[in-house]
């Protein structure tokens, strides 16, 4: 059966992007960069492929699906990418977004949890759960696996990694990666 999968980047306290949706206050750095796009080639936007040396049309690994809610899609659309990850199918969940104009790309107004059960049913790689926070939370009990980038910086306020009811979940550590600049990427398995 095929899992979904949270990969997303947090602040020390928790959040995934300031209130106004930045994430650009991250500590980037090559090093780190270079590993995670060799490890996860497919979480590379289509459009920004050829500038990390991957064709466009370079194959999946693992994931053949993309789920986000309308804040982690908005800021591509405001540039003009209406498919940020061509190479997988792509939904949107938001009751507020129309239907897209993008055939690649399928915004849906319903039931988030239904979705992910209809698409673990079928066959296929597994699914990226790419944000945001209202997403993650609603989609909890359907989490799998959670790869965590946690960087050493505090945001002060933002949009958290997970929103919603309280609804303590264990997840086990099962493999942790530092870099030079402080961060560390953590995978998670259910418990």
């Amino acid at each position: 059966m095929r899992k979904l999968v949270y990969y997303v980047a947090v602040s020390l306290d928790g959040y995934i992007a300031g209130p106004a949706g930045e994430f650009d206050f991250y500590p980037l750095d090559a090093e780190m960069m270079t590993w995670i796009n060799e490890r996860y080639p497919d979480f590379v936007p289509s459009h920004l492929r050829h500038h990390v040396g991957m064709a466009v049309d370079e194959p999946n690994q693992r994931f053949d699906t993309v789920l986000m809610g309308r804040a982690s899609y908005e800021p591509g659309l405001s540039e003009g990418v209406t498919s940020p990850y061509a190479q997988m199918r792509q939904y949107v969940i938001s009751s507020t977004l129309g239907p897209s104009d993008d055939p690649k790309v399928e915004v849906v107004a319903g039931d988030p949890v239904g979705l992910v059960r209809r698409l673990k049913a079928e066959p296929g790689g597994d699914i990226w759960l790419c944000g945001g926070g209202k997403l993650a939370g609603a989609l909890l009990d359907e989490l799998d696996e959670m790869i965590v980038k946690s960087y050493p910086v505090v945001a002060g306020g933002g949009i958290s990694a997970f929103s919603g009811a309280f609804n303590p979940t264990l997840f086990t550590p099962t493999e942790r990666r530092e870099f030079g600049n402080g961060a560390q990427v953590t995978w998670f398995s259910r418990a």
